[in-house]
């Protein structure tokens, strides 16, 4: 059974309906991103399949048992609260100083255990959600753009260790991602989302579908380029850009 299942999907708030009949799936240890201009609905999708908001119609089912460790797009700290990463971490329940180090570690990020929240760069801070995400060893990780307001370089060290944890780990990703070029060079699937699915597949077939050059234009071929020419010299990333 999938770890997420999908059917018929419809959000509505009030009379707006965000999401119309929307169906997909996640299955064990993929990587799978959804793209989609402002407003297709896509922290609609994550907030339904969170329990955060109910859907108008259709069926989210979860594989019994599957944990979900969710990176928002933004988290807001007091700067002048003082809280160390560690305090921050085990604000969600019970949780040793052991299981803080492993998942610190497991982000990227050991070093920050008693760094102050409010003195993190972006990139740390994002490690550290990424880290609280990962505490309960979750089987699928949510990304909500989780690398907004980082630069190029930040954003590409980010979706690197994404890539890290999937095989260390064998989580599954369903992330939401602006950045075309990451969507390409990081992602076993892709969905094109708005307010329903357009298309979606490998990274090359939904690149050349019609629907998707509408609404993004052809400027991703280059990024699928550049994906097939890091690969021929990158033996490390196992994903195909198509089959």
């Amino acid at each position: 059974m999938s770890l997420i299942s999908i059917e018929n999907l419809s959000v509505r708030y009030g009379a707006q309906t965000v999401l119309a009949n929307v169906d997909l799936s996640v299955e064990q240890g993929e990587i799978v991103t959804i793209v989609g201009p402002n407003g297709s609905g896509k922290t609609s999708l994550f907030r339904a399949i969170i329990g955060a908001i109910n859907p108008s119609s259709g069926t989210i089912k979860r594989k019994q048992g599957v944990r979900i460790g969710y990176v928002p797009q933004r988290l807001h700290i007091d700067p002048t609260l003082p809280i160390t990463v560690e305090r921050f971490m085990r604000l969600t329940g019970r949780i040793s100083r052991a299981d803080c180090i492993k998942a610190l570690e497991t982000a990227g990020a050991p070093h920050l255990l008693k760094r102050q929240m409010s003195e993190l760069s972006g990139g740390q801070f994002q490690r550290v959600l990424l880290a609280r995400a990962l505490i309960n060893s979750p089987d699928i990780l949510l990304l909500d753009e989780a690398t907004q307001g980082l630069d190029q370089l930040g954003s590409a060290e980010f979706y690197r260790q994404i890539e890290k944890v999937r095989k260390e780990t064998g989580c599954a990703v369903l992330m939401i991602s602006h950045e075309l070029h990451v969507v390409m060079s990081a992602s076993d699937r892709v969905i094109c989302l708005n307010g329903h699915v357009c298309c979606q597949g490998a990274p090359a077939v939904v690149a050349s579908a019609p629907e998707y050059r509408a609404l993004f234009g052809t400027g991703t071929g280059g990024a699928l380029a550049l994906y097939r020419h890091d690969h021929d010299h990158d033996h490390d990333h196992p994903h195909e850009a198509a089959e």
